[in-house]
């Protein structure tokens, strides 16, 4: 059975939907990093200045926290933008 191919629309908004999220999610969990330790978030994690604990839990969170959130957008933004394009399939008097 021949696998369907994305079309070049949903690529384009995959792909900003993409880049808007992982900005998005840096920005909200470096706000959330700060919070919880009272820190900024470690710029250079190889850095002598940031202990090994720190640079492992920073990895860990954006790890799963950037995963977490492209997982969700994603799948909600495909989620309507195939109700809209089925939407736009069906004309009127069918």
């Amino acid at each position: 059975m021949a696998e369907d191919k994305p079309d070049i629309a949903w690529r384009v908004v995959g792909g900003l939907v993409g880049l808007v999220t992982a900005w998005a999610a840096r920005k909200v969990l470096g706000f959330a990093w700060k919070k919880a330790t009272g820190k900024e978030p470690p710029i250079d994690t190889d850095s002598p200045e940031v202990s090994m604990g720190e640079a492992i839990g920073y990895a860990v969170v954006m790890g799963v926290g950037m995963s977490v959130a492209q997982i969700v957008v994603n799948r909600t933004a495909k989620k309507r933008y195939d109700a809209w394009k089925s939407l736009k399939q069906v004309t009127p008097g069918q």
